[in-house]
């Protein structure tokens, strides 16, 4: 079994990828697709095998699926990026890629999510029969995008099977973004809550949807089981909590919140970090 994972230089695919190394077998191989050489040399030294080329060059893409079992694709483009780039490659290099794995004989599709994709709330914990419903104070070009990408590859025809995991705000093990956060916090309510999971659990998620021989539906929450409130995030950071905090309101208190009954009772999942206050205990963040 060979296993093309993109995105790797990414917080998520940086961190996934040594997790798939550990749990190849004999005569399993993992492959990345890097756009600069010498940013795949790390994941060379744990064993994967390195294709250098960009997601939206068709020749890379033919290269990089060639002989492949099973896709992870990780890559997206989101934060501070123009609209344009956000499309590009959150949709249309996610398609593209789709696309080439069918052409190259793939059998497995896992496309990384985002639970930004349900938009606007629902007044209770959102599942994966929840249709997008575009609108939200998180909609935009990130989330749009993402939301038609799964349509398009679920809508392909080949006979791969596509997989689709939503993350929520993903955090652990060194990323920024824990810190970053408060960026946004400081307009939130105080008991407005941020839905997590952290980058061990992702991992886990992913690689559950990557092995499991069936499942139940394509589509698949990956989330730990304590999201947090506003007061804790600042509290987390060691930060002070501004005095005009209490002066916010929140609206939806359920927005954003996704429930990860589904990918527990199908597939096992249990997080190791079931908050963010255990991964903290564990030196985890």
């Amino acid at each position: 079994m060979i296993t093309l994972v993109t995105g790797t230089t990414g917080q998520v695919g940086r961190r996934f990828v040594p997790r798939l190394l550990t749990q190849t077998r004999p005569g399993e191989r993992v492959r990345v697709l890097v756009r600069d050489a010498a940013r795949g040399e790390p994941f060379a030294d744990l064993g994967a095998e390195v294709v250098v080329g960009d997601l939206r060059d068709e020749e890379a893409l033919g290269k990089a699926v060639a002989g492949v079992d099973a896709v992870v694709n990780v890559a997206a483009s989101f934060r501070g990026v123009p609209d344009e780039e956000a499309w590009a490659v959150n949709r249309d290099a996610a398609v593209a890629l789709g696309t080439a794995a069918v052409s190259a004989g793939v059998r497995r599709f896992v496309q990384v999510s985002t639970g930004n994709v349900y938009g606007t709330g629902r007044g209770r914990p959102l599942t994966e029969d929840d249709e997008s419903r575009p609108g939200g104070e998180l909609w935009g070009a990130y989330p749009e995008s993402k939301a038609v990408a799964e349509r398009e590859l679920l809508a392909l025809e080949g006979g791969m099977e596509v997989r689709i995991g939503r993350l929520p705000f993903v955090y652990g093990e060194g990323d920024p973004h824990l810190a970053d956060v408060l960026r946004w916090a400081v307009n939130w309510a105080p008991a407005q809550r941020l839905q997590m999971a952290h980058h061990a659990d992702v991992g886990q998620g992913l690689m559950r949807l990557l092995y499991a021989p069936a499942v139940n539906g394509p589509l698949y929450n990956i989330a730990d089981d304590a999201p947090v409130t506003t007061v804790e995030l600042y509290r987390l950071n060691g930060v002070e909590v501004p005095a005009d905090l209490h002066t916010h309101t929140d609206p939806d208190p359920w927005f954003g919140i996704m429930s990860n009954q589904k990918i527990r009772r199908d597939l096992g999942f249990r997080p190791v970090h079931p908050s963010v206050w255990t991964a903290r205990d564990a030196g985890a963040l």
